[in-house]
């Protein structure tokens, strides 16, 4: 699950590892643009107030900075291996040519600096990589992006988490309190843009209501 308790229950159930291989996912694999990755990041920093990974927040944000860098390094070798024939992948719910679309132009737009700037957009972090492969970018130009761009969200977001949690316990606020309504407003936020692209796609969203009506079937 994603909202509220459930995420926190999953965090503390997969571990530090857990949350790097979902965050390496979103970062890299062009299955992985639904994940949660700004949320889990935050939550990551606001449990690690208490303690909850056993591990120290600067230690958290490193590997989750790790995770991040690698996985946008992975879609780049992926885009330079494949090539243009993603682009002529057959559309379904999960995968979209608008996605990649959409990052293109993020990337003709924006230039080598996309990479950096594209960690803050859903949807187009996850995407932007794999078309600087596709395209001309050099990999030492894309290594130094990868870096500044994966140090500014996993280490940002997870201090950002890190910190609100901090706040409340400064104030004798009791965080489990708030971890509901904290993560689930967090979860929110990261979902807004994947969940705008499928309801504002006519063919997302007859393919999403085809796949409902086979599940009331069942």
């Amino acid at each position: 699950m994603l909202f509220g308790v459930q995420l926190t229950d999953l965090i503390s159930t997969v571990g530090i590892f857990g949350i790097m291989v979902i965050v390496f996912a979103e970062s890299g694999l062009l299955i992985g643009f639904f994940l949660p990755g700004d949320t889990l990041l935050f939550t990551a920093g606001f449990l690690a107030t208490r303690g909850a990974l056993g591990l120290s927040v600067p230690f958290v944000a490193l590997l989750l900075f790790f995770a991040a860098v690698c996985g946008d390094s992975v879609g780049y070798a992926f885009g330079r291996r494949i090539g243009r024939r993603i682009f002529r992948k057959q559309d379904s719910l999960l995968f979209h040519q608008d996605n990649l679309r959409r990052a293109e132009h993020f990337y003709e737009k924006y230039g080598p600096i996309t990479i950096l700037l594209a960690r803050f957009v859903p949807v187009v972090r996850t995407f932007a990589p794999v078309v600087a492969g596709v395209g001309t970018m050099k990999y030492r130009t894309f290594l130094t992006f990868n870096l500044i761009g994966g140090f500014l969200w996993a280490v940002g977001i997870t201090y950002l988490g890190y910190f609100a949690g901090a706040f409340f316990e400064a104030h004798g606020i009791n965080i489990d309190n708030f971890i509901l309504p904290v993560v689930g407003l967090a979860t929110l936020v990261s979902l807004i843009s994947p969940l705008t692209h499928i309801l504002r796609s006519r063919e997302s969203r007859a393919l999403l209501a085809q796949k409902l009506r086979r599940l009331v079937r069942k």
